[in-house]
Parts: structure tokens; sequence; C-alpha cells
């Protein structure tokens, strides 16, 4: 399998000591504020990762540039390693599933983390919206027009839960715990979400951490969930173990 591998503004030793000084973070929600935090001001770019229906995968890791997915797909995968040859292990086991580097293996939607990553996460979405936490059952990749979001991937019918922007009040709020992953839902057919990123919580405020492909901004940083999420349709949750 053909690698890339371009470490950003870090050398392989220093991500060595940053990884084993996470590791030694207990809580999954503290570790996940820390290694993301190293990311903060970390360049925007969409398609980093190599591979289609037409062009062979490669394995990819490009921590000079992320969008919003392989940010935290970086991050997740750091959690779990105590150096940078464990993170390139668990990096494998969380961009894809059945143990293959394909595209076809590829997760390419945030639910993708339910369904073959359940042993690192847990979909919290029920427990934090509570009877506010809508259902709903989505056909995965299939756009309304009949075409793919992805091309060569089949389309998946899946159980979606989100809570309405509109639900999230003080109560639900206060349930969202710092490392969650927040999946911003997407009212679009063939989409489960339009954006992820991570809950950061600091005194009172609560921030989401994420990579922002916004023109003005492109770079990773916090802003202010509650803002941020006034006009968005909805929040899917998803807890790391």
């Amino acid at each position: 399998m053909k690698q890339i591998i371009n470490t950003g503004k870090w050398t392989v030793e220093e991500l060595d000591r940053i990884l084993h000084e996470s590791s030694c973070i207990e809580d999954a929600g503290a570790r996940i504020e820390f290694i993301s935090g190293i990311f903060l001001d970390v360049g925007y770019s969409g398609s980093t990762l190599i591979g289609d229906v037409t062009t062979p995968e490669v394995f990819v890791v490009n921590l000079a540039k992320v969008d919003c997915f392989t940010f935290i797909d970086y991050v997740e995968a750091m959690r779990h390693s105590g150096s940078f040859s464990g993170f390139m292990e668990n990096l494998e086991r969380v961009r894809y599933h059945a143990d293959l580097i394909s595209f076809e293996n590829r997760n390419h939607f945030f639910t993708d983390w339910i369904e073959y990553n359940g042993g690192f996460v847990e979909d919290v979405t029920d427990i934090d919206g509570g009877h506010k936490a809508i259902q709903v059952i989505k056909k995965l990749n299939l756009k309304k027009d009949g075409t793919y979001v992805v091309d060569g991937i089949k389309p998946v019918e899946r159980n979606i839960e989100y809570i309405p922007a509109n639900a999230l009040d003080n109560t639900v709020i206060e349930r969202l715990k710092t490392g969650d992953y927040a999946g911003i839902y997407s009212d679009e057919e063939g989409l489960d979400v339009s954006h992820v990123g991570i809950i950061i919580r600091a005194g009172d405020k609560i921030y989401i951490r994420h990579a922002s492909s916004r023109p003005a901004i492109r770079k990773v940083l916090d802003e202010d969930f509650i803002k941020y999420m006034a006009e968005k349709p909805g929040l899917i949750v998803l807890r790391p173990k």
C-alpha cells in the first residue's frame, strides 16, 4: 500500500513526545482536548486524501492541512496512541473498516463511525437530547435526483437521530462534554452531516473546535458553539469511550 506522510510543523520525534504525554491523560475527553489543541491554527484544505472510484487508495497522513473530517480522524487515532508509529496503525482502524485500506472501505460519513467504530465511540444523541431528539431514516449517498454524493460507494439506509438546533436549550447543552464529536446534521438527502467538530468546555463557555472552510478563516479554531449552531439544522453527538 502506497503511503504519503506529511507531519506538518512537527517532527516525528516531537509527535512521539506529544503522544506519549497525551497517553498519560486518563480521561478520554481531556485527552482529546489536549490533542486537538495542537491543531489550532493548522490550515484548512479539502481533498487531501487520495483515492476514488478510478484512483487506487493511498494511505495519506497530512498534518499540515486538514479538512473537518480528517481533523477528527487524526485526533481520534492519536487518542489511542502513545507514539507516531502507533498513530499510523490506529489511523487505519479509524479511517477504514474491515481492516482494509481501500476507497470502498473508507469511512465517508460521520455515522460510519457508529456503524464501524463502535469500539471507539458511542452515539449519545438520544441521551443528550432526551425526548427532543428526532429519528429519521436516510438513504446515505443517494441524492434526490438519483445521483451519488460519493461515486463508487453503495447507498445505505440508516436510522439517524439528531437534536434540532432549536432544542439546544441549557439542559441539553449542559449534557455535552469536552471531547464529544459533534456532527452538524444535514437535512439534504444523501447526507447525514454537513460538518464535524469537537466540543470543548472552558468554564461556563462551550466551543466547537473545528477545521473551518470559510474563506476568511480556513484553519482549525474554536468558535462559540451556541452562536455557531444558531442557523444549523441540528446536532449528532458521538462520545469517545
